[in-house]
């Protein structure tokens, strides 16, 4: 017997702007149920959501939710109007006995009730918010991005209260592992339609997949049969125009049935471009130590980066995490120690605050007015890895649609917003990425495509996360901040750090332990001598400018030349000693920047 439903819709449907949001919706939420609710930035999950609280009426169909049944709904965008303290806020459905649920629920999410609204942040106010919903327990809570501004900890402190709730909840959320950990039913919206699946999260991509290609093949069969009843009409209607004209009705429907097909959403055509090679050394950090308002951000610490590193940066929320970076690519100055960066460092910065973006201009002006991405003398084209591009091209490379173009950005999704943040970055050439929170609010397919970009990035990258899946896949190296000024160097990702720490608390684990990957190491009692450059080496690090030039020179040329449409066919002896010289004088160049590199860094130490 199936357990008692706590939500119904029947026959929903929802239009916004002319297009649907879902159609013909049927659906029930049973007591207990799990469900992850998933689909693209943009696809209308909140909107569902919303939908299911109550908050935002249907176009046609019925909402039933039986008597006695409570639904609580935790919303991106809390409104705290008329309260003086997030507690306040969050007690305000509870009787004077049950103030003990906010308290346990503040030290879980780390969050101060006694905070006022007004001096209150953005993800205060949303840990107030969800504090609210898991203190009054309601018999469905519906989760938007519930773990968006929480750390690892207050993750999975939410991760295991809702483990043991006999509860039925629904669940937006862009963390993979937090989703598999949690669900066991999946509610997919795509396009105006939601299926469900009976598997929770962890299934839902190799369903999808299935989905779009069942989907992909019944296109491609609509589209012969369509092909083939249209040669049919052109060659033989005029004989048979009276008794066929069943079939040219047929013809006609099945091109409406084409025509009616939403295509899918693609992935964003999200590029990246390298800049110039960085030396081999990017970071050297030793006995750094520095403080804020009497609060130790980092004591003694020594790190070392080598180009190619991806360094996470770990820890609870306001442990300085984003201050100990800053101060590793030199923004700021540390109290104690010393900080050298490496030569030819070219960085770009995703910022989580998302102050590079101004809410009142549109998007058109966001890149337009951007220095870095002007074009000089024209108004609608952006600079995009040093090629013009038409900014609304561009903008559609991230799945924005003219209708957005000249909307304000503070009408963009959170999802969307880091879109255009990442649209901005990557237009960039670079080799120093430094990511703080670049996860939130994107969506599955996204951040897919991000870690694949990372992967494939030539550069280094300095990155702060709390996804823990997405640490895993990108992080060769995890910098642990504790607190109290102590960080700590653990080499993989959040799961080797686990790993490692807990070994190292094993009863085994008695003896001093080795050396850390990625940091420095401490110095002899003996200073060694600093290198020296040789007079050979003096002059060849003063010829390598002009040789790197000459090559470059060489290179453009033989691009030109092999460019020719007719080359290949008609000089194919040619073509072929052009592509030869090319190929050599492209590693003749690489091996002249890295010698380059090399002799600058030792001139540097000398």
């Amino acid at each position: 017997m199936a357990p008692p439903p706590l939500l119904q819709f029947t026959s929903v449907s929802l239009t916004f702007g002319g297009d649907p949001v879902f159609d013909d919706l049927s659906l029930t939420v049973h007591q207990g149920d799990r469900v992850a609710l998933v689909g693209r930035n943009g696809s209308g999950k909140s909107t569902l959501m919303k939908v299911m609280a109550g908050l935002v009426e249907p176009d046609r169909g019925d909402r039933v939710v039986p008597a006695g049944i409570s639904v609580g709904y935790m919303e991106q965008d809390p409104d705290l109007a008329g309260y003086a303290t997030l507690g306040e806020f969050a007690a305000s459905q509870l009787a004077a006995s049950e103030m003990y649920r906010v308290e346990r629920a503040s030290e879980g999410l780390k969050f101060d009730p006694d905070r006022p609204v007004e001096t209150a942040s953005g993800g205060e106010r949303r840990r107030a918010a969800l504090a609210k919903l898991m203190a009054e327990a309601p018999d469905l809570m519906l989760l938007d991005e519930p773990t968006n501004h929480l750390d690892i900890e207050a993750i999975s402190w939410l991760e295991d209260e809702l483990k043991t709730t006999r509860k039925g909840f629904v669940l937006i959320s862009h963390d993979r592992r937090f989703l598999s950990e949690l669900t066991r039913a999946t509610l997919w919206i795509d396009r105006g339609q939601v299926a469900r699946q009976e598997r929770g999260f962890e299934a839902f991509e190799a369903w999808r997949d299935k989905a779009w290609e069942e989907e992909d093949q019944q296109r491609h069969k609509l589209d012969r049969k369509i092909k083939a009843e249209a040669r049919w009409a052109v060659e033989g209607i005029s004989a048979r125009r009276k008794r066929n004209q069943g079939r040219l009705r047929a013809l006609q429907d099945m091109r409406k049935e084409r025509a009616s097909q939403i295509r899918r959403q693609g992935a964003a055509a999200m590029e990246m471009a390298s800049g110039p090679k960085s030396g081999k050394k990017v970071i050297e950090a030793q006995g750094i130590s520095h403080a804020f308002d009497d609060k130790q951000i980092v004591r003694n610490f020594d790190l070392t980066v080598q180009r190619g590193d991806r360094v996470a940066f770990v820890g609870p929320n306001g442990v300085g995490k984003t201050t100990l970076i800053k101060i590793l690519t030199g923004e700021i100055t540390p109290d104690a120690g010393s900080v050298k960066l490496g030569t030819n460092l070219v960085p770009a910065i995703f910022d989580q605050s998302r102050a590079q973006l101004d809410p009142e201009a549109s998007l058109w002006d966001s890149l337009t007015n951007d220095r870095d991405m002007r074009v000089s003398g024209q108004s609608d084209q952006v600079m995009v890895r040093g090629q013009p591009k038409h900014v609304v091209g561009y903008l559609k490379e991230f799945l924005f649609d003219e209708r957005q173009v000249r909307a304000p950005v503070r009408s963009l999704s959170g999802g969307e917003k880091a879109r255009l943040l990442l649209a901005k970055l990557l237009a960039r050439e670079s080799n120093l990425l430094v990511l703080d929170e670049p996860t939130n609010d994107l969506d599955v397919e996204t951040l897919d495509l991000l870690q694949e970009l990372l992967d494939d990035y030539d550069g280094t990258v300095m990155l702060i996360s709390h996804d823990r899946d997405f640490l895993d896949r990108v992080a060769t190296t995890t910098v642990a901040m504790e607190g109290g000024g102590r960080a700590t160097v653990y080499a993989g990702g959040w799961s080797d750090y686990q790993s490692q720490k807990r070994e190292q608390a094993g009863p085994a684990k008695k003896a001093k332990p080795a050396a850390k990957a990625g940091t420095a190491p401490k110095p002899a009692a003996a200073t060694p001598a600093k290198p020296v450059l040789s007079f050979t080496e003096k002059h060849r690090l003063e010829a390598l400018p002009g040789e790197i030039d000459r090559l470059g020179a060489e290179i453009a040329k033989l691009e030109e030349f092999l460019a020719q449409p007719d080359l290949f066919t008609k000089e194919p002896l040619k073509f072929q000693k052009a592509t030869d010289a090319l190929v050599e004088r492209q590693e003749a160049l690489s091996a002249a920047e890295e010698e380059w590199l090399d002799l600058m860094e030792k001139a540097e130490e000398a």
